[in-house]
């Protein structure tokens, strides 16, 4: 029993031990909190300055982005822009929020051209953009933009150590937009819609002649130009058939999958005997 009420007291001490530390740390914060605010509402610019990079080196991105924002009005055009300028779009990238740390890298490379910071930022601008790139099912404009801004890095920077990493990005973007672009045409296929499927067939075919899907396009291009000859006005069926025959005989001997092959060489034959029955 004795035993049993020394644990009782022993926990008890532990308890309050806790809620003590509980009620320090949390004052120490709230001191600390208020000690921070004060600084970023006061007039303090060197100040603000100190805690913004005492912040950034501690690995507070946080409270280092709140501090840098706050500076870059002040700072501009002054002795310290360069560097708050540097490290807030620094702080943003670490923070993870991309968008904003790609606008304030590309704003830093319109502001310090000759900085020794300038080739990173465009780097960085660039990475944002393409961390930022959505999967191929959604709008790819941010691809697109990502990957301008990636030709752009290297040719201004052919030489670069991040070249490597920069192609692989460049494959893997432009890998997501031809599989996005195929996905359309296809789509157009599915539908009945074959004259939009002709259309982005042929052009995904002029755009990634080196894709493994080309001849799958090539192959549903042909279909969809058959469909589209067939159901045509009177007057377009003989032009449009006329196609047929050219697509296939630029793009058969192509064609190696045995079932595609048969099947456009009995589109070929039905569009041909179509047009000696119009030419009669």
């Amino acid at each position: 029993m004795e035993l049993f009420a020394k644990k009782i007291v022993t926990l008890h001490v532990m308890n309050k031990c806790g809620i003590y530390t509980v009620i320090v740390l949390a004052i120490s914060l709230l001191v600390g909190c208020n000690k921070y605010d004060k600084v970023l509402k006061g007039s303090d610019f060197d100040a603000k300055y100190k805690v913004a990079m005492d912040s950034y080196n501690k690995g507070d991105y946080d409270r280092a982005v709140q501090f840098f924002e706050n500076l870059t009005m002040y700072y501009r055009g002054r002795d310290k822009a360069e560097n708050v300028s540097w490290y807030y779009a620094q702080a943003l990238f670490k923070t993870k929020d991309y968008r904003s740390a790609g606008y304030q890298f590309k704003s830093f490379v319109k502001m310090f051209p000759y900085s020794s910071h300038a080739e990173e930022a465009l780097f960085r601008s660039a990475y944002c953009k393409y961390i930022e790139s959505p999967t191929y099912s959604l709008d790819q404009t941010l691809t697109k933009e990502a990957i301008a801004d990636f030709e752009t890095y290297l040719e201004k920077y052919p030489s670069s150590t991040h070249t490597p990493e920069i192609n692989g990005y460049l494959d893997e973007m432009r890998a997501k937009l031809m599989k996005k672009e195929y996905e359309i045409a296809y789509g157009y296929y599915k539908i009945e819609s074959y004259h939009a499927a002709y259309v982005s067939f042929g052009n995904f075919i002029n755009n990634y002649p080196e894709s493994a899907s080309k001849e799958d396009a090539m192959y549903y291009m042909i279909k969809s130009g058959y469909e589209l000859a067939i159901n045509s006005q009177e007057s377009k069926v003989e032009e449009r058939t006329k196609q047929v025959v050219a697509d296939f005989e630029r793009f058969g001997a192509l064609v190696s999958n045995p079932k595609y092959k048969s099947d456009l060489q009995e589109i070929y034959n039905k569009s041909r005997n179509l047009l000696a029955k119009i030419s009669k």
